[in-house]
């Protein structure tokens, strides 16, 4: 039988309770959004949605997959994301270096959202 030590217990807490922090922004951000707060659970079809919250076409999800495209939509998707609930430029540094702290705070804030910004 596999046993934990207490130190890869308490590991795997913070690690749980920061995952379930992320979903729960993540879905309040969804919600906020007007849309459905379970497609943060959906892998590919998440990000399918984000696009759409900051007003960017569905096909960018296959944009995502080449190796530096990627991270170049990704920093344009947490720009607009920010720009779509009317924050600034170093929140959208915060959403992409931090994002386990970013987004709970735009989903649990009193951020609104004003529509896709793209």
């Amino acid at each position: 039988m596999l046993m934990l030590s207490s130190g890869g217990g308490f590991l795997l807490f913070i690690y749980l309770a920061i995952l379930i922090t992320v979903i729960a922004g993540g879905w309040m951000v969804y919600t906020k959004a007007e849309r459905p707060g379970w497609a943060v659970l959906i892998p590919i079809y998440n990000v399918y949605v984000l696009c759409k919250i900051v007003g960017r076409p569905g096909w960018w999800v296959i944009l995502l997959f080449i190796p530096i495209v990627g991270i170049v939509i990704d920093i344009i998707l947490a720009l607009d994301l920010a720009k779509s609930f009317r924050k600034g430029s170093g929140f959208t540094i915060g959403l992409i270096f931090l994002p386990f702290i970013f987004v709970p705070i735009l989903g649990f804030g009193d951020a609104t959202y004003a529509g896709p910004s793209a």
